[in-house]
């Protein structure tokens, strides 16, 4: 039916078209979405553009075409920081316009200035200023050249939400579930990896041979999935308590941070360096 662009901080897109429908993911400011379908209860069905389906609320989108057009067009850079205040104003006094979270896009519209205030363009049209050390530059692909430096940078992208509490569905700084972590991990370095916890024909995770797992690699448990770090330690969000979030673990019955109950449940092993 044509694409949209969120307009919200956070679109939660759900299963059933209501909002007490089971959260089945999320995604941020300035992305795009095809929109599958316009119910008559004020939501949309949409579809992401990594192939994730789920309604969300109409008012979450922009829907004319002109100001989609601009901003397919427009450079935009990757909010980096948990959150980040888009001010009326380049001052500590501006007035909040709207909270993003990690993993929004910005227009940017001007260079910084002497207070490090960059100038930037909404997707609904308005302006405003946010902090530059707050932006990152938006991937939409990578290269193998240096693979052991994108296995790091996926590496230090997922342990950027340690702490944060887990949230099923949850792809922000405010919760994340297992497969939010290593989607995000991988997005934030423009790699597409499947939203779920399985490797799905189609996208560039493959399986491996568990001895041949390296830093950055994906860990499967049978629907649930970690990235691992090397010296058989991996990062994931879990709901175990005690944990609740994003932890490190163990593989190691020797070391501390052993879960034996993931331990046994290790079936395979997904890469991208394949």
């Amino acid at each position: 039916m044509g694409e949209a662009i969120i307009n919200t901080a956070i679109a939660s897109l759900r299963k059933d078209p209501n909002r007490r429908g089971e959260l089945a993911d999320e995604d941020f400011y300035g992305r795009r979405v095809e929109i599958l379908k316009e119910m008559e209860n004020g939501w949309s069905y949409v579809r992401t553009q990594y192939g994730y389906p789920g309604y969300t609320e109409s008012r979450n989108l922009i829907t004319e075409e002109r100001k989609v057009g601009d901003w397919e067009r427009a450079f935009k850079k990757l909010v980096i920081n948990p959150f980040a205040d888009i001010l009326e104003a380049p001052s500590v006094r501006g007035v909040k316009i709207i909270t993003l979270c990690k993993g929004a896009l910005l227009s940017v519209l001007e260079a910084a200035d002497l207070q490090g205030y960059v100038k930037i363009g909404l997707c609904d049209g308005e302006t405003g200023f946010i902090k530059e050390g707050f932006l990152s530059e938006y991937k939409t692909g990578y290269t193998m050249e240096k693979e052991e430096e994108l296995r790091y940078d996926i590496i230090q992208a997922a342990c950027s939400y340690m702490g944060c509490q887990y949230r099923w569905g949850g792809k922000s700084p405010l919760g994340l579930d297992c497969s939010g972590l290593t989607f995000m991990a991988y997005q934030l370095n423009g790699i597409t990896i499947y939203r779920d916890a399985s490797i799905k024909e189609g996208y560039p995770v493959k399986a491996i041979p568990k001895d041949r797992k390296k830093t950055g690699d994906l860990l499967f448990f049978g629907g649930h999935v970690a990235i691992y770090l090397g010296e058989e330690k991996y990062i994931h969000s879990t709901a175990r308590n005690g944990s609740d979030g994003v932890v490190i673990n163990s593989l190691n019955p020797e070391d501390f941070l052993y879960r034996e109950d993931l331990a046994r449940r290790l079936e395979e092993v997904g890469s991208i360096f394949c």
